[in-house]
Formats: structure tokens, C-alpha cells, sequence
């Protein structure tokens, strides 16, 4: 075969062209620190680099973002628990003391008034927000788990559901000494045939006390019916199916005299207090017919105070405001449905974890209901004791004639009679505040129990992708990363090959036919 000065050449400048492209190659890996620099120099560091850089990212995601924020949430949530916890602390304090010692006036008031002040607290407890969300309130992270300020501005007419366990047996004082029963000028008149008394009554306590005394505005509804899953039914329009509903309720006031004795088959409604009375026959029935009997009662309320916890956080109900006229507009209703509603956050692949804990699982009711007892009663002893302090009063007058006098120390006989019943009362009613702190305590240590078992399976992940992380940056740098001292050999053979490559082209482009002439 005839090899022509062509051919040579082209050879020549070929293999040139080759050792420079791998002397390019060599020199970009250097400059770089990266094997590659297109997809096309190997398709298969490249595919894999990009898995490995999707992966890290939403390692990243999770280790650096998602986790810190879901832990600094529960940071909020768990010191708000162990606050509410260390105030029900103190109160349950202050009960034992109501209950145990023989309490002046001030010692009363002092110790009431730290208890609502206290109630106070846990509430704004429930306020607790991280990053301008509320933490206690759901998927209704913009409000407030207790209205801030007090309020007129809607009507709410609310569902509360309960069982005969919500009913409580609670004695109260009747037939309260009226002053206006003495006249100075008939002092034989004065009937005291009423004496001061207790009664046992079964109660209801609703969340709520000042609460519309409408007749249309209270229902109670008896047994709702459940499917096979136990599922509540509803009908087309929503609204719950029930196998009954209660007719007999008689709307009274707290300070009537039939109050807390209502009659056969009735059930009294004490829209001030907020209170259900069950005659006896009532609750018996109920509770003889079926323990477990249920029972969802409606009514209205239109008026919060600072501090109230909000009824969309807790209850099925339906808010309306307020026409021009003062009436409430239909077209404005907002019905809210009381449901589990658990704020997730994605903290590793296809691994969810559910940040938040409910008010209504943690801060309830009872708490300012049971303050609300202890008020209630205190200042029943305090109202006694002004009567007291009057009728002494009216004692000391010289003028008095016998009757007068008789008719006065017989009103004072009475009157401390009361003060003794209501004394009584008020050491009842702190004593079962212990017994409901004690159960707020429960259900608060519930509550942190919970957030924190989700607490420690949220930093187990955390470890474990930090691991993770590492071990897919090692991953990264495997496969993209150039080894420099293996390139810096390869580049320097590269570069001697290349220069040798050039030496011997000189001199064969040296030679041409001339040479041989």
C-alpha cells in the first residue's frame, strides 16, 4: 500500500487533535474538580447525578427547613402545656386551701381572686402563637383560641353533646333571707316560715353561662341516631337525625325560687348560669332506660366576655351576626363542624407528622366553669354576710320596740342559718374544684404526653436524616467529583504525550520529495 505525505499528515494531525482533546478534558477536570462537564462526557454520572441532587435537596428540605419548623411549633405548644399545667398547679393550692381552713372575708376574696386571675391566664395560654398562627386552633390558624376583647357582634347558636356522665349531683342553698321581708311598722308580720335550706339537684353545667333565655332558643335533643359504624346520620340539610327530642323545659332564672327543684318530668333551663336541672324522675329514666343515653343540647348566645373561649374551636354551631335592626341575618350564618383537625408536616420521604395539639383536647371549659362555681358561691356568703352586717346594724338602734327587736333577731337567727348552709356550699364548691383541677391536670398531662412522644419520634428522624444527608453528599462527590491527584498524573502524561506527539510531527513534515531529488 502506497502510504502518500497526505496520509501522514492526516494521521498526524489526528492523533495531535486526540491528545489535545484528552489534554482539554484533563485540564477542564482540574480547573473544575468535576469528572464531567456535559451530559454527553457520560451519561451515566450524569443520570445519577441528578437522583442524587433530587434526593439531597429534599433531604435538605426536610433537615433544614421542615423539621426545625415543625419542632419550633411544638416548642411553642409544649411550653404553653407546661405553663396551663403549673397554673392549675397553683390552683389546685388555693382550692385546698378554701377547703380545708376557715376562711375571713378577705382570705375569700383574696383567694378568688387569684383563681380568676388564674383562669384568666390559661386561657391567653391558649392564645400562644408561632409565626402569627395560632397553635391550639386547628386548621383555623388565624384565630384566636379566646376572643381578646369582649364581644356583641354575632349570635352563636351552639350543640354541646354529652352523656349521662356529664351529669353531676350538686346540692344547693334555697329559700334565701330577704330583708324586705320586715316591716318596722308590722314587725309581727315577718314570715320566716321559708328557713334557709339545701337541695339536692342533678345538673347539667354547660360551657357557657349569660346565655339567651328565649324559649325558642333552647332544645334538647335525645339519642342521635348512628349508623353501623357508629357514625352520626344527618339529613339532607345537614342536620342530625335523632331518635327524640325532650319537650318539657321550663326557662328560668338562677334566682327563682323552683330554680333547682323542677317538677316531675321537666328539666330546668337556667339561662344566667348556663345550667340544665334534671328533676329526678328525668335523670333516673335516663339513666336506668340507658347508661350510655345521649343527648345534644342547642341553644344561643350573643354576648363574650375577654377571655371566652371560642365556640367554632369546641362546639358544632352556627354563627350569625347582627342586621341594622339588632336581628340576627340568616344570610350571614357560618356553620363551623367540631372535628379532628391535625396540622401535618412532611419531616422525611412519604413521613408525615402531626405538629399540633387541639385547644379542645387540652384547655376546656371546665376550668373557668369550676372558677365560675367558686365565684358564684362566694359571693352568696358575701351577700349574706351584708345582710348580716345590716340587720346588726338595725339592732343597735335604741329605739327599736321588743317586737322590732324579736322580729330582727329572728331575721338574724335565719340569716346565720344561711351563712352557715352557704359557708357549707362554698367549702363544697372547692373541694370539687380539686377534684375537676385534678382532671384538668390529667388532661393536660395527656396532652404533653402526646406532644411529647411526637417530640422524640421528630428528632429520631431528624438524626437519621442528618446521617442521611451525610451519607449522600459522599454519594454526590463520588460520582461528580474528579480526583485531583489521579488527574494531575493523568494530566501530565497527557501533556508529554501531546508534546511528544508534536516533536515527532516537526520532523516528518520536515521531509518532502525535494529531499529525494
Amino acid at each position: 500500500m502506497r502510504i502518500t505525505n497526505r496520509m501522514m499528515t492526516n494521521n498526524m494531525m489526528s492523533n495531535i487533535n486526540g491528545n489535545k482533546n484528552r489534554l482539554s478534558k484533563l485540564e477542564d477536570q482540574y480547573s473544575t474538580g468535576l469528572k464531567i462537564q456535559k451530559p454527553s462526557d457520560d451519561p451515566i454520572v450524569a443520570v445519577r447525578a441528578l437522583k442524587l441532587r433530587t434526593n439531597l435537596s429534599e433531604l435538605t428540605q426536610y433537615y433544614e427547613k421542615n423539621i426545625p419548623d415543625a419542632k419550633s411549633w411544638m416548642d411553642v405548644t409544649e411550653s404553653a402545656l407546661t405553663t396551663v399545667s403549673d397554673i392549675l398547679t397553683e390552683m389546685n393550692t388555693y382550692c385546698v386551701q378554701g377547703s380545708t381552713d376557715t376562711l375571713t372575708s378577705s382570705d375569700r376574696d383574696a383567694i378568688v381572686a387569684n383563681l380568676e386571675e388564674l383562669k384568666d391566664q390559661i386561657y391567653q395560654e391558649g392564645n400562644s402563637n408561632y409565626a402569627g398562627r395560632y397553635v391550639f386552633t386547628g386548621y383555623k390558624t388565624d384565630t384566636s383560641l379566646v376572643f381578646d376583647e369582649q364581644t356583641t357582634d354575632y349570635q352563636y347558636d351552639i350543640t354541646e353533646k354529652h352523656t349521662m356522665e356529664d351529669v353531676s349531683v350538686v346540692d344547693y342553698a334555697i329559700n334565701s333571707i330577704d330583708l324586705s321581708v320586715y316591716d318596722a311598722d308590722n314587725p309581727t308580720d315577718t314570715d320566716l316560715s321559708d328557713m334557709p335550706n339545701t337541695v339536692t339537684s342533678y345538673r347539667v353545667r354547660l360551657a357557657y353561662d349569660n346565655l339567651l333565655d328565649d324559649d325558642t332558643g333552647i332544645a334538647i335533643n335525645l339519642n342521635p341516631v348512628v349508623d353501623e359504624y357508629g357514625n352520626y346520620e344527618y339529613d339532607t340539610d345537614g342536620n342530625l337525625v335523632y331518635g327524640d327530642t325532650f319537650t318539657n323545659i321550663t326557662v328560668l332564672s338562677s334566682t327563682d325560687p323552683s330554680a333547682y327543684q323542677p317538677a316531675d318530668g321537666e328539666i330546668n333551663f337556667l339561662a344566667d348560669t348556663g345550667e340544665l336541672i334534671l328533676a329526678a324522675d328525668v335523670y333516673n329514666e335516663w339513666k336506668n332506660s340507658d347508661p350510655e343515653t345521649q343527648f345534644h343540647v342547642t341553644y344561643q348566645k350573643d354576648t363574650f366576655e375577654q377571655n371566652d373561649l371560642r365556640p367554632e374551636h369546641y362546639f358544632d354551631c352556627v354563627r350569625k351576626e347582627f342586621d341594622e335592626f339588632g336581628d340576627p341575618d340568616d344570610s350571614t350564618a357560618i356553620e363551623y363542624n367540631k372535628a379532628n383537625q391535625p396540622i401535618e408536616y412532611e419531616v422525611n420521604f412519604n413521613q408525615k407528622l402531626v405538629i399540633n395539639t387541639q385547644g379542645s383536647d387540652s384547655i376546656t371549659h371546665d376550668i373557668g366553669r369550676f372558677v365560675d362555681d367558686i365565684i358564684a358561691a362566694s359571693d352568696a356568703v358575701a351577700a349574706v354576710e351584708s345582710k348580716i352586717s345590716e340587720v346588726e346594724t338595725m339592732l343597735e338602734d335604741g329605739t327599736l320596740t321588743d317586737d322590732q327587736k324579736t322580729a330582727l333577731n329572728s331575721i338574724l337567727d335565719a340569716l346565720n342559718t344561711e351563712k352557715t348552709i352557704k359557708d357549707e356550699m362554698l367549702q363544697n364548691a372547692f373541694e370539687n374544684a380539686i377534684t375537676e383541677v385534678s382532671e384538668q391536670q390529667n388532661i393536660v398531662s395527656v396532652a404533653e404526653s402526646d406532644l411529647g412522644s411526637r417530640y422524640v419520634r421528630l428528632e429520631l428522624t431528624e438524626s437519621r436524616l442528618s446521617t442521611q444527608q451525610d451519607d449522600f453528599t459522599d454519594l454526590l462527590s463520588q460520582n461528580e467529583d474528579a480526583d485531583l491527584v489521579e488527574t494531575v498524573i493523568n494530566y501530565n502524561a497527557a501533556e508529554t504525550i501531546y508534546t511528544a506527539s508534536l516533536n515527532a510531527a516537526s520532523k516528518v513534515v520536515q521531509n518532502s520529495l525535494l529531499d529525494f531529488l
